[in-house]
């Protein structure tokens, strides 16, 4: 038939769905017709299906009806008709009653039946099981897992993985045969009523595998718990070269990566790195991808041999001619470049070819990483491509330009004239709101870390605003002249243009430019503030009450000599507050006071400030790194535990309700000492609910988090310790992950080897429900000693958790059982001590310290230590604040040399490097620790943890 033909003849109303009543009332005639008519059924359940299909229900009654009458089409052997028979089945037991009466039916079929529609059989029959009848079709289950069709084997072991919420005991008994499929050559299915007689049918391989997918996912749902098995089981499969499956061995690669991600212990060693060799050198494109994003977003877990050995294999890909092929591999080069541009650069020859690919998706990845590999010679080259072919290309890959060009320009600060001159050709382009925001981000950044850059991008942003369609982005710029013009050699240039936006946009637009306008009055120059005075003047009969209400404030600010330093602190401040602590304790503020009196007024000093330097230097390390979160963009709180209850009848009753609920854990994508500031905030107000540590005063320190079990364990368990003057309180969060066993009176008991802390009480979870979570807090005193420097004193905790047992279901007289569970032990260290510090020059308050001492330490060798994960911990652990980007590993360097700075709980200064030597016989770290503390300096020095 030709299309022609085949389209004239098509149903015209093929996008409607049939009458629901109408299909159900000629199923139940065709069902039940003598003799049964296949080809009218088949049309009448396809018109079922689709219905179902479409999200259409039928209420039980009329389901259990349907679901019989298509039960009768068993007594015919058309083999179509019993494959939508079974489709329909399937839909059907769901919502019927007394779906059991066709087990047996549906058994013969799968023992007795033809191929072309035993799979479907299978698949119907654990829709009908439940967990007293599975039983009865075990041996069946079994004998379809081995059988030598493919088909049948993946229907029968799917069908194993939905019966697992039903009987999992019943289906882990099958693992011999589930793991004897894996290994077996499996066929294509064949039919007893159907030939292939084609020349193509020649062609089809004798087996796709799939089994090997559907059995290993099976299999390792029974060995998810068993670390070791579960990598026993992958070695195993990757040395016979058993698996022929593609889908099969990305699974493996996977279960490879959650095995890493949840196992910080767990490095890519001799035993792993062979399994990684052979993906990355498959036949399968598929496969060497998954093993290359494994290693190169895992780098914490891989030494730079092995991720240089990836991206060979990804250079390898880039030439290929299947075009998903290309352009996953530029995808994942172009994302493991923003950490590490280096490592990628020996790929630009490749990457400089795909510049003129006929996929326009691929060419603009290949720029983008060039422009983050590429040095300073190649910049006007590329900027040149990109020029050519930004036309092409849909606003969401421009986007993807432009924030590489915002890198690159923050890279080479010298080629920022270049960098302006096409951000400004493509700010005049169409585009939406999203395109034009990145430019104008592209614009600010260029502004506020190249400071030669600013007449050039500040004139820019002046010819914008002029034709801006977009209220927002305007209000933003005008606040970014406001505050940088003023700063500009010829202040006057700007005036005009914020002057237009007052007189000719909206009303927030008018409100941004008043602010902005008052903050050029600030200046030494007497003829202009007189200027600027007169046009706010004009503002104060403005229809709109926002606009008046900033004129009358900022004409009061400027009018008043007396106050003309708070003026210039509230116009432009040289600082930041925190903005969600501060809007915290506002909402705190308000809702704790009488609405009507409001006799005790805001205390704006409760908000941590953070320098313009200090938040300049976070923002320009995190536009380096490719981190795009700036605190102005978005500020985003994730709740990862509920908040506690607040009861305060009494002591006893508030400890026990805070425990019994939630933990709050705010964590702010901000910058390193805004998320430690907020948090001392949280911690601050979290135990200032409980009598018993309020008392203690103010919070000097909380450290990191410590885990003292692992994740899969049934009591997961990490503590926090907290350090006040006199006292150090140890926040044990405890998670019962067991589904139906309830904990009482749960308690940490614990050890101190030190007899200079002294434990003086502890605050248990009266009880502990399932999967839920609560908090135990422990106070111990600290030394007192007349030399406050002496009271740095280090120990050993030991820990275990200690609880009386209960079944969910137990009787309401049920005592249950004590029992206890070891937990690790938890260390006071000097890092417990120390505040993690920004300081905007490391070299000249490293001169400065005059009390040094310093230790070396031999890691081990090569192969068994991963640099940047020692670093990673050695920052967490000493609690100091890395400096000058030296937390990051420059590729192909030995040496390494890591800046940490932080201060005392005495606001003493502490300062360390940490110089690493790499050989190939060992691994060598040199500890040199200066400060303004002899107790401190040398316990920082001798202590790793």
């Amino acid at each position: 038939m030709s299309t022609h033909s085949y389209k004239k003849n098509d149903d015209a109303d093929s996008s409607v769905l049939p009458d629901k009543m109408s299909v159900y009332q000629e199923c139940l005639q065709a069902c039940n017709a003598s003799p049964i008519q296949p080809k009218k059924c088949r049309k009448l359940l396809s018109k079922l299906l689709r219905l179902f299909y479409s999200g259409e229900t039928f209420p039980k009654t009329e389901s259990t009806s349907l679901f019989f009458s298509i039960s009768k089409l068993f007594h015919n052997n058309d083999p179509s008709l019993r494959q939508i028979a079974y489709l329909a089945i399937k839909e059907l037991c769901s919502v019927s009653d007394d779906i059991l009466m066709i087990t047996a039916s549906i058994m013969k079929d799968i023992q007795n039946g033809d191929n072309i529609y035993k799979p479907n059989a299978v698949r119907t029959l654990s829709r009908v099981l439940d967990g007293s009848t599975i039983n009865s079709a075990e041996r069946l289950y079994k004998n379809c897992i081995v059988d030598s069709n493919q088909s049948i084997s993946s229907s029968a072991l799917v069908s194993s993985y939905h019966l697992l919420p039903i009987s999992k005991d019943i289906v882990k008994r099958w693992i011999n045969e589930i793991q004897e499929s894996i290994v077996a050559n499996k066929s294509f299915q064949t039919s007893s009523y159907t030939t292939h007689e084609t020349n193509n049918y020649n062609r089809i391989p004798n087996s796709t595998y799939i089994y090997q997918y559907h059995a290993l996912s099976l299999l390792y749902q029974f060995k998810s718990n068993d670390k070791m098995s579960l990598i026993k089981m992958i070695q195993q499969l990757n040395e016979r070269k058993t698996l022929n499956n593609s889908l099969a061995q990305i699974q493996m690669i996977r279960f490879i990566e959650k095995l890493i991600i949840d196992d910080s212990k767990i490095l890519v060693n001799n035993q792993l790195w062979p399994l990684f060799i052979n993906w990355l050198n498959n036949k399968s494109d598929m496969v060497e991808l998954e093993a290359c994003k494994l290693i190169l977003f895992n780098a914490n877990k891989f030494n730079s041999e092995q991720q240089l050995h990836a991206i060979t294999t990804l250079q390898s890909l880039l030439s290929v001619p299947r075009t998903v092929t290309r352009f996953s591999a530029v995808r994942i080069l172009n994302k493991f470049a923003i950490k590490d541009s280096d490592k990628v650069s020996v790929c630009n020859l490749e990457l400089e070819r795909l510049i003129n690919d006929s996929n326009r998706s691929i060419s603009t990845y290949a720029i983008t990483t060039l422009l983050k590999t590429g040095n300073i010679e190649t910049v006007d080259r590329l900027i040149k491509s990109i020029s050519s072919f930004m036309d092409e290309i849909s606003d969401e890959f421009k986007i993807i330009v432009i924030d590489a060009i915002r890198t690159l320009s923050l890279k080479f600060p010298l080629k920022y004239k270049s960098m302006l001159k096409f951000l400004n050709s493509i700010l005049r382009d169409e585009g939406g709101f999203n395109f034009k925001n990145s430019i104008v981000e592209a614009i600010f950044d260029i502004i506020k870390f190249i400071p030669e850059s600013k007449p050039i991008a500040l004139e820019m942003l002046c010819e914008f605003i002029e034709d801006c369609e977009f209220t927002e982005l305007s209000v933003r710029i005008l606040h970014l002249l406001g505050n940088e013009g003023p700063k500009s050699e010829n202040p006057s240039t700007y005036v005009r243009y914020i002057y237009n936006r007052v007189v000719l946009e909206n009303s927030i637009v008018r409100s941004s430019a008043i602010i902005a306008l008052s903050k050029f009055a600030l200046i030494n120059d007497e003829n202009l503030t007189k200027s600027i005075k007169i046009l706010l003047e004009r503002s104060l009969k403005d229809i709109d009450d926002e606009v008046r209400d900033r004129t009358i404030l900022s004409l009061k600010l400027l009018n008043n000599n007396d106050n003309l330093k708070d003026a210039k602190n509230y116009l432009l401040p040289n600082y930041k507050y925190s903005l969600p602590i501060l809007e915290k304790e506002l909402s705190k503020y308000v809702n704790n006071n009488d609405k009507s009196s409001f006799k005790e007024s805001f205390n704006i000093n409760l908000i941590p400030k953070i320098s313009d330097e200090e938040y300049k230097a976070f923002e320009l390390k995190e536009k380096l790194s490719g981190k795009l979160n700036e605190i102005e963009k978005e500020s985003e709180i994730n709740n990862d535990e509920n908040k506690r209850d607040d009861k305060n009848n009494n002591g006893k009753d508030s400890s026990n309700s805070n425990n019994n609920s939630n933990n709050s854990d705010d964590e702010l994508i901000v910058s390193d000492i805004t998320k430690y500031t907020l948090l001392q905030q949280q911690y601050q107000s979290e135990l200032s609910q409980l009598p018993e540590i309020n008392e203690y005063g103010t919070l000097l320190h909380s450290s990191n988090k410590f885990e003292l079990t692992e994740k899969e364990t049934e009591f997961v368990v990490y503590a926090i310790k907290h350090i006040f003057s006199k006292h150090i309180v140890i926040e044990y969060n405890i998670e019962n992950t067991l589904d139906e066993i309830i904990l009482e009176n749960v308690n940490i008991n614990m050890e101190i080897d030190n007899e200079e802390y002294i434990e003086q009480f502890s605050l248990p979870i009266e009880r502990l429900e399932p999967n839920s979570k609560g908090k135990i807090y422990l106070s111990i005193s600290r030394p007192e000693n007349d030399n406050e420097e002496d009271n740095y004193i280090m120990a050993n905790i030991v820990n275990s958790l200690s609880y009386i047992s209960k079944d969910l279901d137990s009787e309401e007289g049920d005592e249950g059982f004590a029992d206890e569970y070891q937990i690790e032990d938890l260390l006071i260290t000097p890092g417990d001590f120390i505040i993690p510090t920004f300081t905007n020059d490391f070299t000249k308050e490293w001169d400065e310290l005059s009390i040094e001492n310093s230790s070396v330490f031999n890691l081990g060798n090569e192969n068994s230590v991963n640099l940047q994960e020692t670093i990673n911990k050695l920052i967490k652990n000493f609690s100091m604040m890395p400096i000058e980007n030296s937390e990051i590993i420059s590729s192909g360097k030995n040496n390494h040399t890591l800046k940490l700075f932080g201060k005392s709980i005495l606001n003493k200064k502490i300062a360390c490097t940490v110089k690493f030597a790499v050989s190939s016989k060992s691994v060598m770290m040199k500890l040199i620790v200066r400060g303004e503390e002899e107790v401190l300096v040398e316990e920082r020095s001798n202590t790793i943890e």
